[in-house]
């Protein structure tokens, strides 16, 4: 049975062997947080305000992890442990929607909740959302490495944290800014530092993975190169 396991994980840790679908997960999660910081702290009528420029945003961070994503794993990982194509579908991308759709879940999740019990969502929000983010994180990666259930901990807690943090702090985030208008200061600035914190750790854990990574393989060497082309020759 344990040679089963095995041979089931060997597909999620080998996608994620580098730590490069973390990184890009972690660069996503702070550029939103960017983009949402210029549209509390910029006047509603500006161009960080637009629809379209949400959507020119997203399409060069997409653009961005793609071909980032890419680059790095045809000139790093595939010169140091080879290309391995595998029929089940790439783990990575699938860990990405996994965590796109627990982000909506959570929120819907925390709004039926607040609206039937009439609790502040201030503070229910990030601790269910928390939740729901590092039990997809320990689902879709933290069972390649017994180090990285710490990250999963570590996101719950910080979450936790959030949550209990004072609404006078928190909402000094959004303090006059056009938004509050529509929503509570507080729900802001609770939400910003959760997609920050999630950005900051999951940079961290594929930062540690990549350094390992690079640490624990070699690069092809030219000498190494040289009798192949000389037999060619």
């Amino acid at each position: 049975m344990d040679q089963v396991e095995s041979l089931l994980k060997r597909p999620r840790a080998y996608d994620n062997i580098d730590g490069v679908g973390e990184l890009m997960l972690g660069f996503m999660c702070l550029v939103f947080a960017l983009f949402q910081w210029l549209q509390v702290h910029t006047p509603e009528h500006s161009i960080w305000n637009r629809t379209y420029m949400f959507l020119i945003w997203v399409g060069l961070m997409l653009v961005v992890t793609t071909f980032g994503y890419k680059a790095i794993k045809k000139h790093v990982t595939y010169p140091r442990t080879g290309f391995v194509k595998y029929r089940a579908p790439g783990k990575t991308w699938r860990m990405i929607v996994t965590m796109i759709g627990a982000f909506v879940a959570a929120v819907l999740a925390a709004s039926l909740y607040a609206a039937r019990s009439h609790w502040n969502m201030t503070s229910t929000l990030p601790a269910v959302l928390g939740l729901l983010v590092a039990a997809g994180y320990a689902f879709g990666v933290g069972r390649t490495a017994r180090w990285k259930w710490a990250v999963a901990v570590s996101i719950l807690l910080g979450s936790i944290v959030i949550a209990a943090l004072p609404t006078d702090l928190t909402g000094m985030i959004a303090s006059g800014s056009w938004m509050t208008a529509s929503y509570p200061a507080e729900s802001i600035g609770t939400f910003l530092l959760c997609i920050i914190l999630y950005g900051a750790m999951f940079l961290i854990s594929g930062g540690i993975t990549f350094w390992l990574y690079l640490r624990h393989t070699q690069a092809p060497t030219e000498e190494a190169n040289e009798p192949a082309n000389a037999d060619a020759q």
